[in-house]
C-alpha cells in the first residue's frame, strides 16, 4: 500500500494548559522546572514544534511519548512554550524545530514494537518517513533529537492514495 505522504503531530496544548498556572512549587513538587530559553535554539517546543526564542518561559518535564505495553515504552525530557500555539503541520511538512536538527526516526508497529529505526538531517527526512510509513508492519514513527535522545514528535501515515 502507498501513502501520499507522511503527517508530523504536536502534543495538545490542551493537555498540558494546567501545568503553566502552577506556582514553581507546585511544578517541583512534579518534578517540573519553569526555565528561560537563553538562546533562539536549544530550547525546542513540543507544542508549536518551533524553539523557543532567548526569554521565553518554558517548562521542562518529563513526558511518555510510548505509553503502551511494550519493552519499548519510553518517557523523556521535554520543553513545552507558555505561550505556544499548536502546531498543525500540512501533510508531508518538516516543522522548523526538527527540520534543522539530526533525528532518530523509530518506526513501530500497534503493539508498539519497533520494526525499523534510522537517522536522518531533519530537512530531509521526508522520503525516509514516506517510505517508513508505506510499510504494512509500521503504524507509526516517533522522531527523536538524535544527540540527547527525547521526543520531538509523532508521525502517522496519510489516508492510502485512492481513498
Amino acid at each position: 500500500m502507498s501513502f501520499q505522504s507522511f503527517q508530523i503531530t504536536a502534543l495538545p496544548r490542551a493537555r498540558f494548559a494546567p501545568l503553566f498556572a502552577l506556582t514553581d512549587a507546585a511544578l517541583a513538587k512534579r518534578a517540573i522546572h519553569r526555565v528561560t530559553a537563553e538562546a533562539d535554539h536549544g530550547y525546542p517546543c513540543r507544542i508549536s514544534l518551533e524553539d523557543a526564542r532567548a526569554g521565553e518561559t518554558l517548562l521542562l518535564l518529563n513526558y511518555q511519548h510510548l505509553d503502551i505495553a511494550s519493552p519499548y515504552a519510553a518517557r523523556h525530557a521535554i520543553y513545552l512554550r507558555e505561550t505556544a500555539p499548536e502546531a498543525r503541520p500540512a501533510p508531508g511538512d518538516i516543522p522548523p524545530a526538527l527540520s534543522c536538527r539530526m533525528l532518530s526516526l523509530r518506526g513501530f508497529d500497534e503493539a508498539g514494537m519497533m520494526q525499523a529505526a534510522e537517522l536522518a538531517q531533519g530537512g530531509d527526512c521526508g522520503p525516509i518517513l514516506t517510505t517508513l510509513l508505506a510499510r504494512p508492519d509500521i503504524a507509526f514513527v516517533d522522531l527523536h533529537n538524535a544527540a540527547p535522545g527525547c521526543f520531538a514528535a509523532r508521525a502517522y501515515p496519510c489516508e492510502p492514495m485512492g481513498h
